[in-house]
């Protein structure tokens, strides 16, 4: 039996075990996918020596903090500088690290998008979101991150005036802020500039309608939820591990 699973910290409740449980039993497939909460990073190395391993997804806070556990990183997750996915190669005997998190998204905006929709805020600064800039970019996107703290390269919540809200009409929640069960927080952006031409996107699955998207819907916007991402990111991780 092959093993699957997801390292992260914490892990209470997982989108991918139920995914993959599913669908190794659906499928018949000879697998098991576990939950390996690591409460550090460096506890990686133990996990990978006890456990006969053929694929592992990374959530938070260690899609950055992976990187140097890896032998090699395909192309595309160097450029974004985040994985999610690692795929364990029996042959060469080496760890891969992939991005996934880029095709889900890619995959999920795209019928989205419309000819106003020519620049983005992305809220939040970890792993996330790099693979959603890394996208938006490739999409000849503009972008600007927003987090709380001040840096040259990004903005503050507080920077978020009429006139940029107004430029800006893609907002990627990629924060947990709305996640269950804290379902009464949201990200501190002005709401009140939103309006019809505005398209907000939150990486949050659960609940399906975060704080983030009602306050969206109450002015009109698009709006969409993480849970198609991660399906098709689940399933770009399937593909990586059995190519």
């Amino acid at each position: 039996m092959k093993k699957f699973g997801l390292i992260g910290f914490p892990l209470e409740h997982s989108f991918s075990r139920k995914f993959f449980s599913e669908k190794f039993e659906k499928e018949n497939i000879d697998a098991v996918y576990n939950l390996y909460e690591l409460e550090n990073i460096n506890l990686f190395s133990k996990l990978v020596k006890n456990e006969n391993l053929y694929g592992l997804n990374v959530t938070i806070p260690y899609k950055e903090a992976i990187i140097p556990f890896l032998d090699k990183i395909d192309e595309t997750a160097k450029k974004i500088g985040a994985v999610n996915v690692i795929k364990f190669d029996k042959n060469q005997n080496q760890l891969i690290g992939y991005n996934s998190d880029c095709v889900g998204f890619e995959k999920s905006l795209l019928p989205l998008l419309k000819s106003h929709h020519s620049k983005a805020l992305i809220l939040g600064t970890g792993g996330a979101s790099k693979a959603i800039n890394y996208v938006l970019q490739k999409l000849n996107i503009e972008t600007k991150f927003v987090s709380r703290t001040a840096n040259k390269n990004q903005l503050t919540y507080q920077d978020l005036t009429k006139e940029i809200m107004e430029q800006f009409t893609i907002i990627v929640n990629t924060t947990p802020l709305g996640m269950f069960p804290k379902i009464e927080t949201f990200p501190p952006i002005p709401y009140i500039f939103l309006t019809s031409n505005h398209l907000l996107f939150d990486l949050v699955y659960n609940p399906k309608e975060t704080a983030f998207l009602k306050y969206g819907l109450l002015h009109g916007c698009s709006i969409k939820n993480g849970y198609e991402m991660l399906v098709e990111q689940a399933l770009e991780s399937w593909r990586i591990w059995n190519k």
